[in-house]
């Protein structure tokens, strides 16, 4: 599928900020300083605008209730560095792989194509997303829950580039760079690396489509890194560079930012700092009531609660709901499996009586990890997990 030359116009040809409509109406998140703006983009639904330049657009979490998969146009948007490639021809695309391989090589969209393809759904999360939530307040994008979305991603396994570019046996990581750049030769290029044998794992994958569409251009048109079950900085955009190394990658985006505590909990005492950090990796698990919004007024009687849980890649087990403010939990039907990387739906028949109700969802994964009762915290507002908690009016 070519991708539309009109979709690319529209965000802004010669520009670095792609063309923004504010809308009227805005959005309340559910913590302090929670107004933001609606905004709309090319082929963007009105979002929710956090940042214009580089633009950061948070999900509304009804899109959430609608399907298991997220909407290309529903997508959220994450950039950290302003100047954004809005002009990038497909025809004359590439990506190079290079560094310690026997056949260096550039490959265009074209060839990468006539590849073995592969696919996979998997959920995309910000590193901050629900960082509004933390208290004590940490500084950075105060998101709310939806900077999340759950997509059928295609293209071809990182695996297979590697193998046929020859990786050779000094090879530790494996770097990524895209086509956006700093607006200042002070600010660092945006570049992520993983271990060699996670990059050879078959799970990572070069996508050139999601849901079956060509990627949008602002979730990484024409080609972007998938890395299931890890938080979203790891999944470079408009990647055009890929370079095995025989050391440990020590950029900035790797060895001072996006960094957590290096224990069990990944979290620290508020106003403490952590004795030593690791790198951000793998999602926690977490699960979200989507059809009933905190604060709701509901009716009396029967009802169905429904919603999604997902974790970093063994899979849901089981999902719980309890009505009474976690006193008694009952055991939700879970829905379509459609992998160990992807939301999984849940539903639970409930039946409310007049009063005030502390609704939460718990989820367990095949490999034990259950969702934490309090919130966990530390100081870059990154993994949040808890039980959610949805309070509502019966009457």
């Amino acid at each position: 599928m070519k991708h539309s030359g009109a979709a690319i116009a529209a965000l802004g040809a010669g520009a670095t900020t792609p063309s923004l409509r504010a809308l009227a109406a805005t959005a309340v998140l559910p913590f302090e300083n929670g107004e933001r703006p609606l905004v709309k983009y090319p082929q963007k639904r009105p979002m929710i605008g956090l940042t214009s330049r580089p633009p950061q657009l948070e999900t509304p979490f009804s899109v959430f209730n609608a399907n298991v998969i997220t909407p290309n146009d529903a997508f959220f948007v994450r950039y950290h560095l302003a100047d954004i490639p809005l002009n990038i021809d497909p025809d004359a695309f590439s990506v190079e792989i290079k560094g310690v391989v026997d056949k260096p090589m550039k490959l265009s969209l074209a060839e990468l194509k006539e590849m073995p393809a592969v696919d996979i759904v998997a959920v995309n999360q910000c590193s901050g997303n629900s960082r509004g939530f933390f208290n004590p307040r940490v500084a950075g994008g105060q998101l709310g829950n939806g900077a999340m979305g759950n997509a059928r991603w295609k293209g071809v396994s990182l695996n297979t580039i590697l193998d046929k570019a020859g990786v050779q046996r000094s090879a530790r990581q494996v770097t990524f760079n895209g086509l956006d750049r700093p607006v200042t030769d002070k600010t660092p290029d945006f570049i992520k690396a993983l271990d060699i044998d996670h990059a050879r794992d078959g799970d990572v994958m070069l996508a050139y489509s999601m849901n079956g569409a060509d990627l949008p251009v602002l979730n990484g048109f024409p080609l972007r890194l998938v890395v299931p079950g890890y938080y979203g900085t790891y999944w470079v955009k408009h990647l055009n560079e890929i370079t095995v190394i025989d050391n440990v990658f020590d950029g900035f985006w790797m060895k001072t930012a996006y960094r957590i505590p290096d224990n069990d909990c990944n979290c620290v005492e508020p106003g403490t700092t952590p004795k030593a950090t690791i790198p951000i990796n793998r999602f926690k698990i977490r699960s979200f009531i989507t059809n009933v919004a905190d604060g709701a007024r509901l009716k009396a009687g029967a009802q169905v609660l429904k919603g999604i849980a997902f974790d970093g890649g063994k899979g849901i087990k089981a999902v719980e709901v309890s009505t009474d403010g976690g006193n008694a939990w009952a055991q939700a039907k879970l829905g379509v499996d459609l992998g160990k990387y992807s939301f999984r739906e849940w539903q639970m028949p409930v039946s409310l009586a007049v009063g005030e109700h502390d609704l939460k969802v718990r989820a367990t994964g095949n490999g034990g990890e259950v969702q934490p009762v309090e919130p966990l915290w530390n100081g870059a507002g990154y993994l949040r997990n808890v039980i959610e908690t949805i309070r509502v009016k019966v009457a």
